[in-house]
């Protein structure tokens, strides 16, 4: 019901756009995230929307360098990405939280997870 898309191989000091669309049902009153698992690593949280779009929240790597954002007439949440790391190297999620109001971290408030799109950049 999500599928996220845009991942792909990028320089540092580059971007990319990830997009999530959701299917199956309408996810426009639901908070979104992204979160990202590295190679080794547990999965963390990355920036999330609440349904308007106006409300944000990012975590304090990607702060100032990652923009989250919805459309909600296309069912769909996206996460530009500026000034990549070779730390921001991961395979990246997004998620739906059902029942939130505000955008949060937590992984256990999100209801829907779509696979996966790897980002991967190089130094």
């Amino acid at each position: 019901q999500l599928q996220a898309s845009g991942g792909g191989l990028v320089q540092t000091g580059g971007s990319l756009r990830l997009s999530c669309a959701a299917s199956g049902r309408t996810f426009s009153n639901y908070v979104m995230g992204w979160f990202r698992q590295a190679p080794g690593k547990e999965r963390e949280f990355v920036a999330a929307v609440d349904w308007s779009g106006h409300n944000t929240y990012y975590s304090d790597s990607v702060k100032g360098r990652f923009t989250i954002s919805r459309d909600n007439a296309k069912n769909t949440v996206y996460l530009q990405m500026n000034s990549l790391k070779p730390e921001d190297t991961a395979v990246y999620y997004c998620a739906a939280d059902e029942y939130g109001v505000a955008p949060k971290p937590d992984e256990y408030e999100y209801d829907y997870w779509g696979q996966g799109t790897l980002v991967t950049v190089s130094s």
